[in-house]
């Protein structure tokens, strides 16, 4: 799910299950023991070839259970085809789809774009998964040469809900293959499969009140279709019932576990106008229609589908201009450290912007960006207020569209950097991401609005702490307005909170981030700009987790300091801002 605002990926909206979440299929299932005999099954692949468990003479056979849709599973489908490739006769992968939403035209689909090297078969009706007691995907199950069941879980541990690390620390699926080759029986016969719910066919209880065609599209509508729809950057749609019914066991997880829709502020502190939070309401609205098997309900009461402007959000720019000619390359796999890309926009006078939308070329694959500006002198600047960027694309962030009278200056002669942050979904992609600004003319500016920071660069997080707190601070020098509110930190970002200390002694929390999300990196606009009267100073506090507990943490053992890449960290609190008293327009 994702809110209006959102532009960005969602690369993966998972997390751990929170404690009471709705009764489910899934909970009923137990998968088949450690020594169980594989059981029988003959399944057809999207070409209709018939395919038996007991066909394959390999020493090993490893039955996969996999979602077309699912970011986990594209991003192991590399990993799966290297395994095949690498054991070869001795191992056969079988992948099995158990998902109601995925026909096989997506299946064909899936297997063209993944490249991959073993058969994909279709289990209608779920039937196969419930025998194996599979409720996950990508979740596999691993056979020696007389089918008894001598491992089941995860691959390997390298990717999870939103995050990854470098490389795999250990391969599950490939050891337990190596073992079992030779003749022993692996170090490790289960693991916890993280992943997406596999969507069986539900047991309609009763209509009830709450129906899909009359409460929950409303919802999905409102929260998540502008991105879950055909064409968008969420990995699946949620336009239509087929499709929802499929996910929504996985929907009430996310919602259960606060991960979607990405909204990350404390709501105990603050008023923003982007809040994108489910109402208490919503939740057990959505919860309800899943405990009754999730029905459709009449589809007369369905909704009129929302309608989306095609294009730039914005409207038309008044100039346009990309990172580079030629597109980026992303491999599939890996970590990539960010890229810059610096552009002469040719502006021989001053420009002044009342709006800028960042275009993603390729949202697979892109997780944010930011665009900033770059004089003769290498500095930041628009016009009196240092400035740390034009404008950034980030889940959950909308386009810069600032008020009347309120314009960000681009000065003459002005380069633009693009700061570009990939992360690789399973198969190489392309990019060329546009920036977009409209222009506002100067006579009707009345305050310049630059986007400040309040820093620590001297930061040193020592290895294994788990809470490690880092502050920073900013005294304003005139009565100033602060619009929104921007933190940033990297993989070992644990919390953030501003506060607002003003002179006459009083404090005020602006916003809490109990727990920060380096893949949301979210911006918080205020419902009407904060005045901070001269003297007032902002406390930012910010904690970090460099411990092995942070399943993220390129490195436990290290120091880590300050540094633009990913690997190491940053302790930022940016903020928007304008002049209280400054009328351009006057002076």
């Amino acid at each position: 799910m994702n809110p209006k605002t959102s532009v960005l990926s969602l690369v993966l909206f998972c997390s751990i299950l929170a404690a009471g979440r709705c009764h489910s299929q899934e909970n009923e299932l137990e998968p088949i023991k450690i020594g169980a005999e594989m059981p029988a099954f003959e399944l057809k692949d999207f070409r209709g070839k018939s395919f038996t468990g007991s066909q394959f003479e390999s020493k090993t056979v490893a039955v996969l259970f996999f979602g077309v849709e699912c970011p986990l599973v594209k991003l192991y489908t590399p990993t799966l085809n290297k395994l095949q490739a690498k054991v070869g006769e001795d191992l056969q992968i079988i992948g099995i789809n158990s998902n109601r939403q995925d026909s096989i035209t997506e299946i064909e689909n899936f297997a063209t774009i993944t490249n991959a090297k073993f058969p994909l078969l279709k289990d209608v009706a779920n039937r196969v998964a419930d025998q194996f007691g599979a409720t996950r995907t990508p979740q596999v199950f691993l056979f020696n040469a007389d089918r008894k069941l001598v491992y089941r879980g995860a691959i390997d541990d390298q990717f999870t809900y939103g995050k990854q690390k470098a490389k795999a620390e250990t391969n599950y699926l490939a050891d337990a293959i190596e073992s079992v080759l030779k003749d022993n029986k692996p170090t490790t016969a289960t693991t916890k499969t993280e992943g997406c719910i596999i969507g069986r066919i539900l047991t309609e209880k009763g209509t009830g009140e709450v129906t899909y065609a009359n409460q929950v599209s409303r919802i999905l509508n409102d929260r998540c279709v502008s991105c879950h729809r055909s064409g968008e950057v969420a990995p699946f749609s949620l336009t239509d019932y087929d499709e929802v019914i499929g996910w929504a066991e996985m929907i009430v997880e996310v919602v259960d576990d606060q991960r979607m829709p990405p909204w990350h502020a404390n709501p105990k502190h603050g008023s923003f106008k982007n809040d994108v939070s489910l109402s208490s309401k919503e939740k057990s609205l959505l919860k309800t229609w899943v405990e009754n098997g999730a029905p459709m309900g009449n589809e007369r009461d369905l909704p009129e589908p929302p309608q989306f402007v095609e294009g730039w959000q914005i409207g038309k720019p008044d100039a346009v201009f990309q990172m580079r000619k030629r597109p980026y390359r992303v491999p599939a796999t890996g970590v990539i450290p960010y890229k810059h890309f610096v552009v002469d926009p040719g502006f021989k006078e001053d420009k002044w912007i009342k709006s800028a939308e960042i275009r993603i070329g390729n949202r697979a694959v892109v997780h944010h960006v930011i665009v900033g500006i770059q004089d003769r002198d290498r500095r930041r600047t628009h016009g009196e207020i240092p400035s740390e960027w034009i404008t950034a694309a980030a889940p959950g962030s909308p386009p810069l569209t600032l008020n009347d009278g309120f314009a960000k200056k681009i000065p003459a002669g002005t380069k633009l950097i693009f700061q570009m942050h990939y992360t690789p979904n399973g198969t190489a992609q392309t990019d060329v991401t546009s920036v977009g600004f409209k222009f506002v003319d100067e006579s009707s500016v009345k305050k310049v609005v630059g986007t400040r920071e309040i820093i620590n660069e001297r930061l040193r997080i020592p290895p294994g702490e788990d809470n490690h707190k880092v502050e920073a601070k900013h005294r304003f020098r005139a009565d100033a307005l602060v619009l929104k509110l921007f933190p940033h930190m990297h993989l070992r970002g644990k919390s953030f909170r501003y506060t607002a200390k003003y002179p006459d002694g009083e404090s005020e929390i602006l916003l809490d981030i109990p727990h920060y999300d380096f893949n949301w990196q979210n911006g918080y606009e205020f419902e009407s700009p904060k005045l901070m009267p001269k003297g007032t100073v902002i406390h930012c506090v910010a904690h970090y987790d460099n411990s092995s507990k942070n399943f993220a943490n390129p490195d436990p053992t290290r120091t880590v300091g300050w540094g633009d890449q990913t690997w190491d960290e940053m302790m930022i609190g940016y903020f928007d801002m304008a002049l209280a008293d400054q009328d351009l327009t006057k002076e």
